[in-house]
């Protein structure tokens, strides 16, 4: 198995008849946080990766209520495009 560093962490990468064979070991590797990258014939084909922890998910509904509150905030009228355009200026 080949392994590459990542910025987050270390990824390691399988060949397809690798991770068939190996499947059972990847998916424990997988638990305890190790990323699998696994290719076919050289071509990147699937990212083995840990799952995102539920309360990391995102809560869209409750964005939307933040977003609003925040919104509240900011006295006058708001125009993306002005804000899009100034931070393009800067």
């Amino acid at each position: 198995m080949a392994r590459r560093c990542s910025m987050a962490s270390e990824v390691t990468e399988v060949s397809a008849f690798q991770a068939k064979t190996h499947l059972s070991e990847l998916l424990r590797e997988t638990e305890r946080g190790r990323s699998f990258v696994i290719r076919r014939r050289g071509k990147v084909v699937a990212h083995l990766v840990p799952p995102t922890r539920e309360e990391e998910l995102l809560d869209l509904p409750k964005l939307l209520t933040s977003f609003r509150e925040i919104r509240q905030r900011v006295p006058g009228v708001l125009k993306v495009r002005e804000l899009i355009e100034e931070g393009r200026r800067a």
